[in-house]
């Protein structure tokens, strides 16, 4: 009989590793978490925020800081009991805006470069999302809500009690909210003397977003050099249209004829981040060709103003770009981009003598995730945001010229020093059709290779998602080597940073090749002479809980103990649950309704193996994840019960499709520790 996990039992839980030199779920939520930065005009001086929370009040607070370029010791600048965030610089370096949640809503802000001064600068009630200042300063934009569509009770006004919602077409929820109605506008005002006036909706009347929601920031809006234009994104679909469709274009506003131009219509998949030259001469923006998938590889394009010409400056460059921004001289653009399982800074200059003109500037075994540049043209470094398996996201100071890096923050050192990481190995693994796969092993941190351990594989979800040198709070590999397991990360095929070919090779073929390599890559390190073979578990989420439920059928043995959190159970049924309707119909070859029928959900749905499962299983599935729906673990659950096999369902209601709450997170760790423990140790 399966009964539920008690309070006082999670409290007693001492499966978590105890040894004080060893991470710990709790030591986790210690953690001061970097976030955005951004270089003063002069590239003297770093503003970035900085987020902590509180296990037990069970709420975090993001604060606002400053250190010099040369290092030392950071300084705070805004830190009342609110959300500070979004700094940016005023041309002049003598003023920091942000926004702040002290007023209840997001409103604007200012402060003196040295924290002082601070004062509110936007009166009305409705939340800013995000904004933007015109490089002279003198004009603003403003991303709020607005709404449009009418509601439940804007029909019905004589039923104020009801909770019904009504809708007539597709994409009426998204990630974790239900359509309500509202659409996110760009709005351009006046702002001489730092006074917000005369504000228009740029997109007045129009059922779409921009930002993008519900993920898109102020990456996707961008100024012209001399304050005339805006460029922004937007996906211009609505119902059924917008549900299966990635086709967004890159418009630019004219602030004085008030006119919009579509510049990007030609290509039918995302475009999106434009950024304008400080000459004013081009703009760029990130772009991928195929429609409907996701995964595609982005490219830098680059329009010029003056001839409304286009040219992508990466052709012939096989890997996808996550960011990028023009140099302060208008000559170069630097970009970020995965490479063997790494995120590392790149630089395009058409100057180069080489096909493609692009360089690798940074080489570490680390994940650089954002970057900063300086206005001024002299300044040749920028502020990066790195973090690798071991360590999490911390501010460096990066020279454009040799890519060394030296770094600038140690937030979490006084934690770090006292904890044992454990050794991180990049392993080659030989694939069933004779290709490598890179694969992460991260070993316990007091490993003895004469003693025995238990192995886990980690399948990783998206399902183009690099395993790259990332530092989770949730999915630690740290944390789990800390646990006594040594951990198999592999890099399997549908994985980004290796090719267009290698990352393409998932889609339509979930249950194949990319199995295979899960398989040559746990049976490779269980061959090791200190891996436990009869200790063997598989964890994922996302498609890793795919990749878990499918192993549950096929594994032939291996494993003893599954964890699946969020996974897709069954195709079918997915299908018709899921919001983002493009991504099935290219990664899973189109509806099950189509004939002949796609070879997904005739060949690769785990519900059709569960006569072969035998192992326990957690699942873990969360109310409020809209994009792999909780029937989906609940389907898993019961298949798993009905047949004996022990089982456990861990759900939260208030949670999407991740864990973000900290005493969620930590009860998750617990459980998932826990669970492994029964079965492995």
């Amino acid at each position: 009989m399966i009964k539920y996990l008690s309070a006082a039992l999670l409290i007693a839980v001492t499966t978590v590793a105890q040894s004080q030199n060893k991470l710990t779920p709790e030591t986790l939520w210690k953690m001061g978490r970097v976030g955005e930065a951004a270089l003063s005009p002069d590239g003297q001086t770093v503003v970035y925020t900085l987020r902590n929370y509180d296990l037990h009040t069970n709420r975090g607070n993001t604060d606002i800081y400053k250190v010099s370029i040369h290092g030392g010791q950071p300084t705070i600048l805004a830190a009342q009991n609110y959300d500070e965030t979004s700094p940016q610089w005023s041309a002049d370096g003598k003023k920091i805006y942000f926004l702040s949640n002290s007023g209840g809503a997001n409103g604007l802000y200012v402060m003196d470069a040295s924290g002082s001064g601070i004062k509110r600068l936007t009166t009305f009630g409705d939340d800013i999302s995000c904004f933007g200042i015109s490089p002279d300063g003198n004009r603003i934009w403003v991303a709020r809500e607005v709404k449009i569509d009418k509601n439940a009770h804007d029909l019905y006004p004589d039923l104020p009690l009801a909770t019904g919602s009504i809708y007539d077409d597709l994409m009426y929820r998204h990630w974790t909210q239900w359509e309500d109605g509202s659409y996110s506008h760009v709005f351009v005002g006046s702002f001489v003397n730092d006074v917000v006036g005369n504000l228009t909706d740029i997109q007045f009347g129009e059922r779409f977003d921009a930002p993008m929601q519900p993920h898109g920031g102020g990456e996707q809006i961008a100024w012209s050099a001399d304050g005339k234009k805006l460029a922004y994104t937007c996906k211009k679909l609505s119902g059924k249209e917008y549900a299966i469709s990635t086709n967004s274009d890159i418009y630019i506003y004219d602030i004085e004829t008030g006119k919009t131009e579509n510049i990007s219509a030609p290509n039918p998949g995302y475009d999106m981040n434009p950024s304008f030259s400080a000459d004013g001469s081009s703009l760029l923006w990130l772009s991928m060709k195929t429609p409907g998938y996701e995964a595609d590889r982005n490219r830098i394009m680059i329009y010029d103003l003056k001839t409304k010409s286009i040219k992508e400056a990466t052709a012939g460059f096989d890997l996808s770009v996550e960011s990028a921004k023009w140099s302060a001289d208008s000559k170069r653009i630097y970009f970020i981009s995965g490479i063997d399982a790494t995120e590392q800074l790149w630089v395009y200059d058409s100057r180069l003598r080489s096909y493609p003109p692009i360089m690798q500037l940074t080489h570490d075994v680390a994940d650089y995730t954002d970057f900063s540049l300086a206005a001024d043209k002299k300044v040749t470094y920028a502020v990066t945001s790195r973090m690798s398996i071991s360590s999490p996201v911390e501010l460096y100071k990066t020279d454009l010229k040799t890519g060394i890096s030296t770094p600038l923050t140690t937030t979490n050192e006084p934690i770090l020093k006292n904890i044992t990481m454990g050794k991180v190995e990049k392993r080659m693994v030989k694939a069933t059709d004779g290709k490598e796969i890179l694969t992460w092993v991260i070993y316990p941190p007091d490993f003895d290779p004469s003693k025995k351990y238990p192995a886990l594989l980690y399948c990783q979800g998206g399902p183009q998602s690099t395993v790259s040198q990332f530092f989770s709070y949730r999915w630690n590999f740290q944390l789990m080597a800390a646990n006594g397991y040594i951990v198999v990360a592999p890099n399997r095929r549908g994985l980004p940073s290796f090719g267009t070919e290698w990352n393409h090779e998932i889609s339509g073929d979930w249950g194949g090749q990319c199995m295979n390599d899960y398989l040559s890559a746990i049976d490779s390190v269980s061959n090791l002479p200190f891996v436990n073979k009869d200790k063997l578990g598989a964890v994922g989420a996302s498609f890793g809980g795919y990749s878990v439920y499918w192993l549950a059928g096929h594994h032939q043995k291996r494993f003893k103990a599954f964890i699946a959190h969020c996974g897709v159970f069954d195709l079918e049924s997915m299908y018709g649950t899921t919001e983002e309707i493009w991504f099935p119909d290219y990664d899973l070859g189109g509806p099950y309704w189509q004939t002949p029928k796609p070879k997904s959900y005739t060949q690769f749905s785990p519900i059709d193996f569960v006569k072969n499962w035998d192992t326990p299983i957690l699942v873990v599935h969360n109310e409020k994840d809209f994009r792999v729906p909780l029937g989906q673990g609940m389907e898993a659950f019961t298949a798993a019960r009905y047949q004996n096999i022990p089982a456990r369902f861990l759900y939260f209601p208030d949670e999407g499709h991740w864990v973000t709450k900290p005493q969620n997170s930590v009860m998750w760790q617990r459980v998932f520790f826990d669970w492994l423990g029964r079965y492995l140790k």
